[in-house]
């Protein structure tokens, strides 16, 4: 069951849903107008968290702002029906995407060309059933570097991030209410035939993710998460990346250096976060 939430005083967001990759939709409301970050998986997320913002009062959306291109971020954009706004390589990932069949068919066709993967593919399946009528609509307001909106009382500052899920992606960083949104900018590299992280992207998205003083840091499959359980998920981050340079990439060692770093066993998080970097220091 998907829950409505109140952040802050003026952002509120929609829990995520594993099972049909719904990631969490959020909305900051300012005196003048208000944003919507990401627009859910399908016209039914969308018309989901539309619900919820009418059932809490609360200003409808004047704008959208994309994360990144992934279909579960992109496939409500029809519903919201208002301008979006995403980066010129967010656009460009999302044009491919436009003459798209979304058939079994053409879904097997594109895992088979390492264009699709089988998570998503189930995902949509599942959200879409057997009848899929998906459009692809381009964002109306493209932008490179950096972008701010007044939105009345609250500023968002969008900046564009590379990163090893999706390049080309926007973090949203509201700084009245102190909140930073991720995206999925946080997340490895799926996509790849080996999952991975690298260490130099991973190493300038902290660095830039690290220019923002936050409360509460928002992944979007996860939850918002508060800023002293952020800071320990980059410490281990950070010690991972040193070992994985000290290592040289190779995994067994990276696992006996991190040991003898954290002078316990690893978790099973920290196990496959060490196998992610050895994958993608073979890239």
């Amino acid at each position: 069951m998907q829950q409505f939430k109140q952040l802050t005083s003026r952002i509120w967001y929609q829990t995520p849903v594993s099972e049909t990759d719904r990631p969490i939709v959020a909305v900051i409301t300012g005196d003048e107008r208000s944003l919507v970050i990401d627009t859910g998986n399908s016209s039914q997320h969308a018309t989901l968290f539309l619900d919820e913002i009418e059932k809490h009062g609360l200003r409808r959306p004047d704008l959208v702002a994309l994360t990144h291109w992934h279909w579960d971020h992109i496939f409500g954009m029809k519903q919201m029906a208002v301008p979006t706004i995403a980066t010129k390589r967010t656009v460009d990932e999302m044009r491919k995407m436009m003459d798209y069949d979304w058939s079994d068919e053409a879904l097997a066709e594109r895992i088979q060309q390492g264009i699709e993967i089988p998570f998503c593919a189930d995902a949509i399946k599942l959200e879409f059933g057997k009848d899929r009528e998906i459009e692809v609509i381009l964002p109306t307001i493209r932008f490179s570097g950096e972008l701010e909106i007044d939105l009345g009382g609250v500023t968002c500052l969008l900046r564009q991030v590379e990163n090893d899920h999706s390049p080309g992606s926007a973090l949203v960083y509201i700084p009245e209410e102190r909140v930073l949104f991720l995206g999925d900018a946080m997340y490895a590299d799926i996509f790849s035939a080996k999952w991975n992280y690298t260490v130099g992207q991973t190493t300038r998205l902290l660095d830039v993710i690290a220019e923002y003083d936050a409360d509460y840091y928002v992944w979007s499959h996860g939850e918002a998460m508060s800023k002293g359980a952020f800071e320990k998920e980059v410490h281990v981050l950070r010690q991972i990346i040193e070992v994985t340079q000290r290592a040289a990439g190779h995994l067994p060692e990276m696992q006996r250096l991190y040991r003898e770093l954290v002078g316990r066993e690893l978790t099973t998080d920290e196990e496959e976060t060490l196998v992610f970097f050895a994958n993608g220091a073979k890239k």
